[in-house]
This record gives structure tokens, C-alpha cells and sequence, in this order.
């Protein structure tokens, strides 16, 4: 994979999503759950990134693990950042996955065992809700996002192979319109000007899929 020549935070921004917030009583375990039980009609929003691959590119099937983390003082959304030196998505801030093996039942199992190979989160601590839409990336990977809460108290082990942090960010945050930056880059191999969404928290610079995931969530919820 190539390198970006670009340092996406430094990027300037273009325009915020900007739509409100998505109210606080649905931001909670409960609401969550009905939420996921009985899914309202709702539009996901499509990606540039699904086009750079080019018409009739073979995906690779991947999973990824949405976990929203039941704190006493509200849900937030566990993160990892990336180590330096892997091949894919180097240093990037990401959702714990990865992609399907011929084992795997299910994406959801996919997105469970990797989570526990990454993290070290055990699955017992994790109820899962649904899948929102797949996702298409850049990169070559058609993931699935799958949404669970994660009740403490837990303990997590990561793998320093692949994960040089782990973090969490409040969910109403991430929920909120005003937090959703657009921006745009030259992208290399070919793949022209793109733009694509930030969501800067802290020292922490969540983009790309990750933050393209979490617009569906959004989506998802403001439905």
C-alpha cells in the first residue's frame, strides 16, 4: 500500500456536517436496544472511497466491532490507534477488526474474534445490537460494521504487534453534527482529488472509514 503524501490533519477544512445533535434520550442503553430491535427507514451515506477501487475490484470481507462503552457517566466509543509499521492504515485511529477468516460464522463472529486478538476484550463482556450498512473502503476491504455495547468492568490486553493505544470518546461527541469535518486530498495511485470526513477529538484525529462509519451511525440514529 502506498503511503498518504499528505498529513490528513493538516489538512484545511472544507465545510461541517452540521446537522444537530442527536438527542441525549437516544444516546442511552436502552434506547440503543429498541433502536436496534425495531429499525426505522433511514438512508446511509455513500463513500468516495467505494469508487477508487475501479468497477469489477475483488474485495476483501472484513468486520470491525462498534463498541459502545456503558460508563456511568455515559456511552462512549472504544478506539484503537494503529502502530507505525503495519502495512494497512499505519498510525490511524480505527475501530478493533479485521478481516474474515474461513472459520469465522459470521461477521459478527469476525468482528468478536478479532476484537479479542486486538484488544483483549472478552466477549462476555459484549452484547451485541445489529450491523449497520457495509462499508467499502479505499484500501480494498468491504467491512461490516458491527454495533454492541460493552458493559465494564473489563480488562483489555492489547497487541502490541498492532495496537499502540487504546481510547475512548464520549458517544454524544461523536453524535453531533458540529464535530463532523469535511476535507479533501490528492490521493495517490491514480485516485484523484477525494473528500472526506474528520472528527478530531483531543490529540486524537478519527477520519477516513472510521469516521464514515460512524456517519451512518448517526444517521442510523437520528432516523
Amino acid at each position: 500500500m502506498s503511503k498518504l503524501s499528505f498529513d490528513p490533519a493538516l489538512l484545511p477544512v472544507d465545510s461541517l456536517g452540521g446537522e444537530p445533535p442527536v438527542a441525549q434520550e437516544r444516546l442511552t442503553t436502552q434506547a440503543l436496544r429498541e433502536r436496534f430491535a425495531a429499525q426505522p427507514s433511514w438512508q446511509p451515506e455513500t463513500s468516495a472511497e467505494q469508487f477508487m477501487r475501479g468497477e469489477g475490484a475483488v474485495l476483501t470481507p472484513a468486520s470491525v466491532l462498534l463498541p459502545l462503552v456503558a460508563r456511568e457517566t455515559g456511552l462512549t466509543l472504544l478506539f484503537t490507534q494503529r502502530t507505525a509499521h503495519l502495512t494497512d492504515h499505519a498510525g490511524q485511529v480505527s475501530f478493533p477488526g479485521g478481516r474474515q477468516e474461513v472459520h469465522d460464522a459470521s461477521p459478527i463472529e469476525t468482528a468478536l474474534r478479532e476484537t479479542e486478538e486486538e484488544v483483549g476484550l472478552d466477549r462476555r463482556h459484549v452484547e451485541v445490537l445489529g450491523t449497520l450498512p457495509d462499508y467499502l473502503t479505499g484500501t480494498g476491504y468491504h467491512v461490516t460494521p458491527v454495533v454492541a455495547l460493552v458493559h465494564p468492568p473489563f480488562s483489555l490486553h492489547p497487541d502490541p504487534g498492532e495496537v499502540a493505544e487504546i481510547f475512548e470518546v464520549p458517544l454524544h461527541f461523536l453524535m453531533d453534527g458540529a464535530n463532523h469535518q469535511r476535507r479533501s486530498a490528492e490521493f495517490p495511485n491514480g485516485r484523484g482529488r477525494r473528500s472526506f470526513y474528520a472528527m478530531p477529538y483531543e490529540r486524537f484525529f478519527i477520519w477516513g472509514a472510521t469516521a464514515g462509519m460512524l456517519r451512518n451511525l448517526f444517521h442510523f440514529l437520528r432516523a
